[in-house]
């Protein structure tokens, strides 16, 4: 296991993930303060989220109460302004965020992970490739000894054991950019089942949240899943190399993660909309992925708007060894100072409501 591999293992020993709604940054289980700031969605970000709240916390005293709750349901909630950003591993297209006032902009990127439960076989032992995939997603591979797992893992003495597919029963942007990838992969795929936060999926068990998937393959003997990596890691789950698209056998790490990352053009997308599945690059992870904050441009609570942003401005200047230590990639300093641009659009009573400095 890599350092930073330990690093994500020790402080995800400290909180707990099980939840499908997890607050966190209180001095005491309670009530938050009413300077806390409130937010909701992606799971796939929150164990950063935690480490970042946890830090601003004892920096500022103020707190950070985020609900993981998957992008499908955060989104509802920022729409529905019951809280003050939503956060989603789905970017929302223009006509979204142009009909309901909001603004979206990328707070971190990442890569999501096949991980297995198969007795025998160690983590980052196996190597897969999307098609594979696919194929055991769409229900046409039904054993880990199949010819096509076998020709990728020579040497490797595979059982003779049913797969049990497992994948998110809720709105889930790691669905969004898993599916996304898939359907990248395989025309059938893109045609029958497609890319969504939610879809139709040919078999398999559903599991509520990043946390719910990961507990369940965990618990369930010949059993595959998709989540991004600290989940993986923190539940001591097998995990497989991957066949990028430069036809490489990559690892999931910070490097790979971040050389799929490098890849988007954030500067040139309207509204931040980068998708990086399947980048090129000898060393690209093939499933990485981004999220995005999501907040209004006419806040029903300037102050609590400007505390948020203060909260996402600290994060980007001070939260990248964070980061790293739990294998997600920074935004660029360069698209950093575009975000905090963009910021200048949340305004009350026709100002700025916050402006980075």
């Amino acid at each position: 296991m890599s350092c930073s591999g330990r690093t994500a293992v020790s402080f995800m020993k400290s909180i707990t993930l099980g939840a499908a709604a997890v607050a966190f940054g209180l001095s005491m289980a309670g009530a938050a303060a009413a300077a806390d700031i409130s937010g909701a969605g992606s799971s796939f970000i929150y164990p950063v989220f935690a480490k970042w709240g946890e830090a601003y916390k004892k920096a500022t005293g103020i707190g950070l109460n985020y609900q993981s709750i998957g992008s499908g349901g955060g989104i509802k909630q920022v729409t529905a302004k019951t809280v003050t950003f939503g956060a989603s591993d789905k970017p929302l297209d223009d006509k979204y965020l142009a009909d309901h006032g909001m603004i979206q902009f990328p707070m971190i990127s990442g890569g999501i992970v096949m991980m297995y439960n198969v007795k025998g076989v160690k983590p980052g032992e196996m190597v897969l490739d999307g098609k594979t995939v696919e194929e055991i997603y769409m229900g046409k591979i039904t054993k880990w000894n199949d010819p096509a797992i076998q020709a990728l893992n020579k040497g490797l003495k595979l059982p003779n054991e049913p797969i049990v597919v497992v994948h998110r029963s809720d709105g889930s942007g790691t669905t969004f950019n898993f599916t996304n990838y898939l359907s990248k992969i395989s025309k059938e795929w893109a045609d029958k089942i497609g890319s969504d936060t939610a879809v139709e999926w040919p078999v398999g068990l559903g599991a509520k949240g990043s946390e719910g998937v990961a507990n369940t393959v965990k618990q369930t003997a010949g059993a595959i899943g998709y989540n991004e990596y600290a989940y993986v890691i923190q539940n001591k789950l097998g995990y497989s190399k991957m066949i990028n698209k430069d036809g490489k056998i990559v690892s999931p790490s910070l490097e790979t993660f971040a050389s799929a990352a490098a890849n988007a053009d954030w500067a040139g997308s309207k509204n931040f909309h980068v998708i990086i599945t399947d980048q090129p690059g000898a060393k690209s992870w093939p499933i990485a992925a981004s999220t995005w904050v999501i907040t209004h441009t006419n806040p029903q609570d300037p102050a609590a708007s400007a505390a948020a942003l203060k909260f996402m401005a600290w994060a980007y200047a001070n939260g990248k060894p964070q980061a790293k230590a739990l294998d997600y990639v920074a935004i660029p300093d360069n698209v950093v100072k575009l975000i905090e641009a963009s910021w200048s659009k949340i305004q009350h009573d026709g100002k700025p409501v916050y402006m980075a400095k």
